[in-house]
């Protein structure tokens, strides 16, 4: 139970971008935040068949069985899969929302199809192959909370079709919202985010042309005017502005240099450990709050990760996984705890 706490009270910032290559690949990215301390972070590698049950909020794992018809592979906090890549390419991810939303109201005759929050993403990547798909299934289950002390989620689904959703449950109720743009953060909902964007619609990538202010030429001082505005601080909805800016702006181009560019626009996003306390004799010893950042090729079958640990991207090629035979495997992001410094090579 400490275990699904953890992921609703310490994940209090994620950020989320979509990207399209030249060659045409759909590219899903976003990075997880912990804030209080290191969360233990694992990927797991889940064979077709594997079976589970979830966890109900009795504290029992007595609800809906579901069995994974697909394999996949997930970045996960104790078993919990929080952001995950199926072998069809299809990716999905949860994401804190804390304070907006409620999910249906837990009944226990109806526990055979009742399933955790924290367990959506890895019923979503085991049963589906489209966005379709899982809007269609919505109607078979009920999602509940396992802890009423803990937040709700929000949920980012996307194939490699192109199509992007985000799921919230609004009085009980799952809410199902087109993600044209492509870009997820936190509270409040996604509708709320979209009309917030109108409050910016000044901005612009390069820089503003000089222009008559009453009797006044005005001329920028510098490059980059056309950013003037935008929120530099890191709450939800000043994450979700800036990194739409940064994600529309991004210019074209081949795939892997497309996964780069993913990478280095959530760089942006990093939160540094420090920012979040007030009391600065209670900062949690750990490099950064932004503890991980994934990148999901959908298209071709990869997903890639950085850790503030280690930032070389590690990659998972899902089509050299033989999901049929592979064991279920378990295995922490980073063997070594430690940021990697060398000496820097001085001769000539």
């Amino acid at each position: 139970m400490l275990a699904i706490v953890g992921i609703h009270t310490r994940a209090n910032s994620c950020t989320g971008i979509s990207l399209t290559s030249k060659d045409g690949a759909k590219i899903v990215a976003r990075t997880v935040e912990w804030s209080n301390g290191e969360n233990p972070s694992d990927y797991l590698i889940v064979p077709r068949g594997y079976e589970r049950q979830s966890m109900l909020p009795d504290g029992t794992r007595t609800g809906m069985k579901y069995t994974a018809f697909y394999g996949y592979v997930g970045l996960a906090s104790e078993d919990y899969i929080i952001e995950g890549l199926n072998e069809t390419g299809l990716s999905a991810g949860l994401f804190y929302f804390p304070k907006y939303g409620s999910y249906p109201k837990y009944n226990p005759n109806t526990k055979d199809v009742t399933i955790s929050d924290t367990e959506f993403v890895a019923w979503v990547l085991g049963n589906f192959e489209t966005v379709d798909d899982v809007i269609a299934a919505l109607a078979d289950v009920r999602v509940v909370a396992t802890d009423a002390r803990a937040g709700n989620l929000h949920w980012r689904v996307a194939d490699k079709y192109g199509r992007q959703i985000v799921i919230e449950y609004v009085d009980g109720i799952p809410m199902v919202y087109e993600n044209k743009l492509g870009v997820l953060t936190n509270a409040p909902g996604y509708p709320w985010h979209i009309t917030n964007l109108n409050n910016y619609i000044n901005l612009q990538p390069g820089t503003v042309e000089p222009h008559k202010f009453g009797d006044i030429a005005l001329e920028s001082i510098e490059h980059g005017s056309g950013s003037l505005g935008l929120p530099g601080d890191f709450t939800p909805p000043s994450r979700f502005v800036r990194v739409a800016m940064y994600q529309t702006s991004a210019p074209v181009v081949d795939t892997p240099q497309t996964v780069i560019q993913a990478f280095t626009i959530l760089e942006s996003m990093t939160i540094p450990i420090g920012m979040q306390f007030a009391d600065k004799t209670k900062i949690p010893n750990i490099l950064t709050a932004t503890q991980w950042t994934t990148v999901t090729d959908m298209t071709n079958n990869k997903l890639y990760y950085t850790t503030m640990y280690n930032p070389i991207i590690r990659k998972f090629d899902l089509n050299n996984i033989d999901f049929t035979n592979i064991a279920y495997q378990k295995h922490p992001l980073d063997t070594i705890k430690a940021r990697p410094m060398v000496d820097a090579d001085i001769n000539k």
